[in-house]
């Protein structure tokens, strides 16, 4: 098992466990503490999605902490799944993804969704229904992302299909732009 995956189960087990977030040990490979990047972390429980939550850009002070906190959040608070509990630690597996920045996208002949995971946007411009107290419309930034290399998704029609989904995105109606990013996988 190597450090990336090792990480983030200490991270979720401890957390489980004791209620304690855990600090990065200084003894980490210096990539740990030097870099910071975007982190997803997907949890499988004999061998199906259990949870998955990340980050596309860096929130944190380094990967070692992305990689905590997005871990803790996976097994805590994904909409799709309940918080997982003690029972369940022992059944679990790790998915590390450390994603590159996000470039966008001026043409999708550039995407392959085997090899890039893409983020779509959308900009939706609401009035305000007070309109005394507040006339200026509000911005909405609707967001949907897909890791690559997902099984089932074979074109890139299907990828940015389910990214708009996601969000809550509906393609025909709305203007997107489109981003790519690779990832480096730790399983």
């Amino acid at each position: 098992m190597n450090f990336y995956i090792l990480l983030a189960k200490k991270a979720v087990e401890n957390y489980i466990k004791e209620g304690k977030i855990i600090i990065p040990a200084n003894d980490l490979p210096k990539e740990f503490l030097n870099r910071k990047a975007g982190v997803f972390v997907t949890i499988e429980k004999n061998g199906k999605l259990r949870a998955c939550i990340g980050t596309y850009l860096p929130t944190r002070n380094n990967i070692a902490e992305e990689i905590i906190y997005n871990a803790i959040s996976a097994a805590t608070e994904d909409y799709r799944f309940g918080p997982i509990v003690k029972e369940e630690l022992p059944n679990l597996s790790y998915e590390v993804s450390i994603l590159s920045e996000p470039k966008q996208v001026k043409d999708v002949k550039e995407l392959n969704p085997k090899k890039f995971g893409i983020i779509v946007r959308s900009q939706v411009f609401e009035s305000g229904s007070d309109v005394i107290f507040n006339p200026a419309p509000k911005l909405y930034q609707k967001t949907g992302l897909l890791l690559p290399d997902l099984e089932g998704i074979d074109t890139v029609e299907e990828q940015i299909s389910i990214a708009c989904q996601k969000g809550g995105i509906n393609p025909k109606t709305e203007k997107i732009l489109i981003y790519k990013f690779t990832v480096e996988k730790y399983e």
